[in-house]
């Protein structure tokens, strides 16, 4: 008996002729989602401005507090991306991400009570697992929530809230660490005395625990779409069809998602450390640092995602085939002298001027390697291709981003005060590997486009 072959995927489904759930409705959930993401990067990154107090009470180093930033929380948000994955196509997804909330506030809130280093590295530990429900499960249910002619805009939505939800992380962090730090130490029945940075950790930890009922009020959408294959009809493409497909790929999809992942390595050092940079190198407060650096990624970063989005856009338009491909080179390279140089300004306003046109350029590749991932991929495999590439690129980018700005003030320079040459040593090697490796990907990627029937 022949196996049937996944190298010609049509994508003729069979929807039911019911009616689309009621679009105001609909846009509810997409809110309550993105709120839960905006949660999500509160939780995430709240440690980033919190690296002078944590180290001068736990005794711990750079490299120790990068791996707190980076490896603690993304061993296992990215390992359980692709269960996770797999779990949300067969499961009630609300549930999923209900108590995934209620697991990452938790562990956020177990973040505000550890007493020394292991501790706090297993309860951050922790935060990686809850975060690990949020988006499989959301981009599926909003999947299901849209038709295909408002669907890009739902998720555009939803993802867009990547950086303003980070931008509003910062705000928010700020305003907190400025409530409890003129609080001092702070007395919690039964925990007892704590000190700021723990108050800080408990007040952004708390609101997701009741913010888990709201998203019961989110009803688990019917699925919708199954994909059938033209030789007998079946939904179905197994485990091995689909890596057989994906190794024959192997040049489009690992070069692709190593270079969005050295590129990122850079994203996540800045979250992790241009704070402790302004404040260690300018004097700059931590809430007024929180403050700047929050509208700096809630407006530029959003700007340049959505000026990617447009740019691919129109040079599709125009006929370039490689349209996403120039697309994230060209956000690369803009991005390559203001990545160096804004942590080697002499004074802090020109490095604000430089760090805002950074993270402009940085958000353009994000939309358009998302959708060239997508365009190149059969429906039935999308899950657990979207799943690899988010693995490879942030074990690359969230692994070692803030581990690597750590290991150089610490063994290398062997003085915190050059956190700024680190970043812009990061810099310089990361984003010339991301234009290569994207490069690479290239020209598979074309060969590729006429493979693939949609």
């Amino acid at each position: 008996m022949n196996t049937p072959s996944t190298e010609h995927v049509t994508s003729n489904t069979t929807e039911h002729e019911e009616a689309w759930p009621n679009p105001r409705y609909a846009w509810y959930v997409v809110i309550v989602l993105t709120i839960a993401y905006t949660i999500s990067f509160i939780d995430r990154q709240i440690i980033s401005l919190l690296v002078g107090p944590i180290q001068a009470d736990l005794g711990i180093n750079d490299f120790q507090i990068s791996l707190l930033q980076g490896i603690a929380f993304a061993s296992f948000y990215t390992l359980l991306g692709l269960p996770i994955g797999r779990l949300a196509d067969k499961s009630n997804r609300r549930n999923l991400v209900a108590w995934g909330i209620f697991f990452w506030s938790l562990m956020t809130v177990a973040c505000g009570l550890a007493k020394n280093f292991t501790q706090l590295f297993f309860a951050r530990m922790g935060v990686g697992v809850g975060e690990a429900t949020i988006s499989p499960c959301s981009y599926s249910m909003i999947s299901d929530y849209f038709p295909k002619e408002k669907l890009s805009r739902a998720l555009s939505i939803y993802f867009m809230g990547v950086y303003l939800g980070s931008g509003l992380a910062f705000i928010a962090g700020g305003a907190v660490i400025q409530m409890v730090a003129a609080a001092g130490q702070v007395s919690i029945p039964v925990v007892g005395e704590i000190n700021a940075w723990q108050a800080t950790f408990i007040a952004v930890g708390l609101p997701g625990l009741f913010y888990t009922l709201l998203m019961f009020t989110v009803k688990e959408p019917k699925r919708r779409g199954l994909m059938k294959r033209d030789e007998d009809g079946s939904t179905d493409v197994t485990m091995k069809q689909a890596l057989g497909f994906m190794f024959k790929r192997w040049r489009i999809y690992i070069m692709l998602s190593a270079g969005l992942g050295f590129h990122s390595m850079l994203g996540y050092a800045a979250a992790s450390w241009v704070p402790e940079y302004f404040i260690r190198t300018f004097g700059t407060g931590r809430a007024d640092i929180a403050y700047i650096y929050g509208f700096i990624i809630l407006f530029a970063a959003t700007a340049g995602v959505y000026s990617g989005g447009w740019l691919g856009d129109y040079l599709e338009s125009k006929g370039h085939k490689d349209a996403k491909f120039k697309t994230m080179l060209i956000g690369l390279g803009c991005l390559l002298p203001f990545g160096i140089l804004f942590p080697l300004m002499p004074t802090e306003n020109s490095a604000i001027i430089m760090l805002t046109f950074a993270a402009y350029f940085k958000g353009y590749p994000y939309g358009v390697s998302a959708a060239a991932i997508q365009v190149i991929t059969p429906n039935q495999m999308r899950g657990l291709v979207t799943a690899g590439y988010l693995f490879v690129m942030n074990i690359i980018g969230m692994g070692f981003g803030p581990a690597a700005v750590g290991f150089l003030t610490t063994y290398v320079f062997l003085d915190p005060s050059k956190v700024g040459l680190a970043l812009s040593i990061s810099a310089a090697f990361t984003i010339p590997l991301g234009i290569m490796f994207i490069a690479l990907a290239r020209k598979p990627y074309l060969r590729g486009l006429d493979q693939v029937r949609h």
